[in-house]
C-alpha cells in the first residue's frame, strides 16, 4: 500500500536505479547483478521506519481500503483518495484541514428500480444516474446522494 513509499532503499552503484532492500536478491541488485556491499541492513532502519509511524498510517490506509471497498468503491479511486490524503498531510507537516472525500459505488437492484432524486440539479429519475458516497475522515458516518445523468 503507501508503506512503499518510506521503505529503505538505496541507489544501486552499478545501474544509478532507485532499489528497495527488500528486493535484493541475494545482495544484488535485481536490475544489474551489481552486488550491495557498502549497503547497511541493520536494526537502525526498523528503527527510523517504527519512529515515522508508517505501522500507523499502514493500518489506517487498510481500514479505510477495507471499510471503501466493502460499501463497493473502486479501489483504484479509494487508493488514490488515500495517497492525496497522505501526500497532503506529510508534505506541510501540519494537521490535515481538509479531509472530505467523494466516490462513486455501484448501485444495488433496489436503487435502479426505485425514484431518486438528484442531490446537484432536485430532478427526480428512475434510470441511469450515479450513486455517490461522500463525507468527511474527521467525523464519524457518510452520506449516500444521487446524480442524475445530466449532472454526472
Amino acid at each position: 500500500m503507501t508503506s512503499r513509499t518510506h521503505a529503505a532503499h538505496t541507489t544501486c552503484p552499478g545501474c544509478r536505479e532507485e532499489v528497495y532492500l527488500d528486493e535484493l536478491v541475494k545482495g544484488r541488485c535485481p536490475l544489474c547483478g551489481c552486488t550491495m556491499d557498502d549497503v547497511d541492513t541493520g536494526d537502525s532502519e526498523v528503527e527510523e521506519l517504527l519512529e515515522r509511524g508508517d505501522f500507523s498510517w499502514l493500518v489506517f490506509s487498510y481500514f479505510l481500503f477495507k471499510q471503501f471497498t466493502d460499501l463497493g468503491a473502486s479501489p483504484l479511486a479509494v487508493m488514490q483518495l488515500i495517497s492525496a490524503y497522505e501526500d497532503s498531510c506529510t508534505r506541510d507537516r501540519v494537521p490535515c484541514t481538509d479531509t472530505r472525500f467523494s466516490l462513486e459505488i455501484p448501485m444495488g437492484r433496489l436503487d435502479r428500480l426505485r425514484l431518486k432524486q438528484c442531490g446537484a440539479c432536485g430532478k427526480h429519475f428512475i434510470r441511469g444516474g450515479r450513486k455517490v458516497l461522500s463525507g468527511d475522515l474527521s467525523k464519524p458516518g457518510y452520506r449516500v446522494t444521487y446524480r442524475c445523468s445530466r449532472c454526472t
